[in-house]
């Protein structure tokens, strides 16, 4: 569903991940979160491609790359982040830029403090760190965020829930996180649902949640605690909506972590590069673009 981009297949950090490729320039890796694929970038990759080697694979776990076994262990950020840093490489990619949406964004963000030699810029897409969420949910705010605790726990719990109907599953989670109900397109839809359909997907998604709850806290903590900081220039995007954090709180988290932030809203609910894509896409070629 990317038009003008190329499909690959990439030996990445053991295993075998896949990745749309397009574009030309200096080097732009896009990622994807839950519980969708890389055609989360559909309507904004083929614009920064005009000007970037735009880079969108699938995460560990989902769409089209592999979903290896080993539970929170193999899903940590820590380990998907070194997924990353290896496909760039097997691209000819050292050094580059980092979007990530959601689950991508942790990715994004991680990969930013374990590897900061391999990233020049960093935009997050509607997220703040892990433990920084987590801490957050206090009383009622964790009904919000239901999915944290019911995704992360042990496995056999969740997956057969999930399993039983996961095309009304993938509709209901879409659909509650959209400000705009009508910004996943039929076609984009059924490509979620056939790589959901997975039932290792549905596991792997877990144990992505299941890293969430446990080592990813663990790491950020001991990075809170060491004075570690994301030293590359960082754009954060945020949802313009009502609820939790939907105000420049983001920016103001995001500047705890970082030492050269700057961020805005942009209109809609999660899924920015579906909802606002003109918008996200303006905003991120600006500050890709150096501006």
């Amino acid at each position: 569903m990317l038009a003008g981009f190329s499909s690959h297949r990439i030996d990445a950090n053991g295993i075998h991940l896949h990745a749309a490729v397009g574009g030309d320039g200096p080097p732009l890796l896009l990622l994807h979160g839950y519980p969708q694929t890389h055609i989360l970038w559909r309507h904004v990759a083929p614009v920064l491609a005009e000007h970037f080697t735009v880079v969108a694979p699938d995460l560990r776990g989902y769409g089209a790359s592999d979903k290896p076994a080993g539970g929170a262990d193999s899903y940590s950020k820590r380990v998907m982040a070194a997924d990353m840093v290896a496909l760039m490489a097997a691209l000819g990619h050292e050094r580059f830029m980092l979007a990530g949406h959601d689950r991508g964004g942790r990715v994004a963000y991680r990969l930013a403090l374990d590897h900061p030699e391999t990233v020049t810029r960093l935009a997050t897409l509607d997220i703040i760190p892990t433990i920084e969420t987590w801490e957050g949910f206090v009383g009622t705010r964790g009904l919000v965020a239901w999915h944290w605790y019911f995704l992360a726990q042990r496995e056999g719990v969740p997956e057969p829930m999930i399993g039983a109907d996961p095309d009304a599953f993938l509709k209901m989670v879409l659909a509650s996180w959209l400000g705009r109900k009508d910004a996943i397109e039929e076609q984009a839809f059924s490509a979620y649902a056939e790589a959901f359909r997975n039932p290792e997907t549905i596991r792997a998604s877990c144990d992505d949640y299941r890293a969430g709850a446990t080592l990813d806290v663990a790491i950020d903590r001991a990075d809170r605690e060491a004075g570690r900081r994301i030293p590359c220039p960082m754009l954060a995007l945020w949802g313009d909506r009502d609820g939790a954090l939907a105000d420049d709180r983001y920016l103001k988290v995001w500047q705890k972590w970082a030492d050269d932030v700057r961020g805005q809203a942009i209109p809609g609910g999660h899924f920015l590069p579906e909802e606002a894509p003109e918008q996200t896409a303006a905003a991120l070629l600006d500050f890709f673009r150096g501006s």
